[in-house]
């Protein structure tokens, strides 16, 4: 059943930018079974919520922005009922979507929607974190860094609307602080510690 829906979303997902393609949702979903399976999570309802999550993702900067958790869930909805699931189901993995998003600053309360939204922003940290982060940056034309305060030295503000480096200070070093389950933090933790000694490294060759 849920092979079924992987196919489904691969053709929906087919030309999306790569900071969220299929090949995004995909390593949400190993991150999803990682900590499902340590949590011990209703694996159904976070596997189906996971490959629904990003149906829809408006551009940054975007006045409905925050509204693209909810249009995937409204989407996901019409998807798993054409399948046939139950609504209970379909209730949960639609709360699991339109929690997850870090915009809207909503804490979740179930756990398969705490581990939707750490499997999630896992893939915002470590080496794909910094992989991701430097495609949009590049599709937005940022510059890569402030020539004059790289490092957040002064007093100035960090701009990720400007600088991609930026980025890293206003939400991804913090972001392991978000995480709600102990494998998710965990995992987070090492990623962070890779991603603070790539800027170490970026400060060596600048």
């Amino acid at each position: 059943m849920l092979d079924d829906l992987k196919r489904q979303v691969e053709k929906m997902l087919d030309g999306r930018d790569p900071g969220h393609d299929f090949e995004h949702v995909m390593r949400v979903y190993k991150n999803a079974q990682k900590i499902g399976e340590e949590e011990g999570a209703d694996m159904r309802v976070l596997l189906a919520s996971v490959l629904l999550h990003d149906l829809v993702v408006y551009p940054k900067g975007s006045a409905k922005r925050s509204k693209s958790a909810d249009d995937s869930a409204d989407i996901a909805e019409k998807i798993l009922q054409k399948r046939g699931w139950p609504k209970a189901i379909i209730n949960r993995v639609s709360y699991c979507i339109r929690t997850h998003s870090y915009s809207k600053r909503i804490r979740p309360v179930t756990l398969e929607a705490k581990i939707l939204q750490d499997a999630d922003r896992l893939d915002a940290l470590g080496a794909i974190g910094i992989a991701r982060t430097f495609s949009v940056g590049g599709s937005e034309n940022r510059k890569f860094y402030n020539p004059e305060d790289p490092f957040w030295k002064s007093s100035r503000e960090p701009d990720d609307t400007v600088w991609t480096l930026d980025h890293f200070q206003a939400k991804l070093l913090n972001l392991q602080n978000t995480l709600h389950t102990k494998t998710g933090r965990r995992v987070a933790r090492e990623r962070t510690r890779f991603m603070s000694d790539f800027i170490r490294q970026l400060a060596k060759e600048i």
